[in-house]
């Protein structure tokens, strides 16, 4: 029999956390509730959940710094929930490496289905992964860039964005970045001078049940360009009225 997938669900309000569960455990998931962003992060080494949905108004540590610390750790999913609806706040906890963001009050049901969504989407991701497995470089590079050209990864001038490890190199430096962000970057770059609309890089990064705004990618291309900016050999350029692309030569 396979192993049941597991939840972690943290919310201060036992009677939502409750709630979740039940659904939850009647698909077949197991699942372990915490009542606070400390308990979850203690909790979360030890549980190994598959995915975690993350209240943002918790007592003591909030939801946003639960997310920031676990994106240190782990790439597990993230379903935040939270009963601000302003696009500011959506925006922030994808920032922050969030998968997926829902308003509260909600449907159990439609929870369900972004959990089983969100999951799909990550193991297809893991399985991608998994079977890009092959070539380091011989030449002589420095140990952080030598793990960067192993596995799945695309590299420019200055620039190396490897999917496998999560990683970027620019300019002989490693670069800090949220799961996101990393991926719109590495799916620019792998179709270089192509043209991608908000929607579409949408539907590919956050996948077609994502609710959020289209500004969403507004915000992680202007990060980007901060973290990632003064080669003449390549840009993330604007193409105005459709969207972006990597532009290349």
């Amino acid at each position: 029999m396979a192993e049941k997938q597991r939840i972690m669900i943290v919310d201060d309000d036992s009677n939502i956390s409750e709630l979740i569960s039940l659904y939850l455990e009647k698909e077949m998931f197991d699942t372990m509730c915490a009542e606070d962003g400390e308990e979850a992060l203690r909790l979360f080494p030890e549980y190994k959940p598959n995915l975690v949905i993350l209240d943002l108004m918790l007592p003591g540590i909030d939801g946003y710094e639960v997310c920031r610390r676990l994106r240190t750790a782990s790439q597990v999913p993230v379903i935040m929930l939270s009963a601000k609806g302003e696009t500011f706040d959506k925006v922030l906890g994808l920032e922050l490496g969030a998968d997926d963001y829902m308003i509260k009050p909600f449907e159990s049901k439609e929870l369900v289905a972004r959990v089983k969504a969100v999951l799909r989407r990550y193991q297809h991701k893991q399985e991608q992964t998994t079977a890009s497995t092959d070539s380091v470089r011989s030449h002589a590079v420095s140990e952080g860039e030598e793990a960067l050209r192993s596995g799945n990864y695309i590299e420019y001038t200055d620039l190396i964005i490897n999917k496998t490890n999560y990683s970027v190199f620019f300019k002989g430096h490693a670069i800090e970045m949220p799961p996101k962000e990393l991926e719109l970057l590495f799916f620019l770059a792998s179709s270089p001078n192509q043209v991608f609309t908000r929607e579409q890089l949408l539907d590919h990064i956050w996948g077609y049940e994502f609710a959020g705004d289209s500004r969403t990618v507004d915000v992680h291309i202007k990060r980007l360009r901060e973290k990632i900016s003064g080669n003449t050999e390549w840009e993330i350029s604007t193409v105005w009225g459709i969207g972006y692309k990597f532009r290349v030569g």
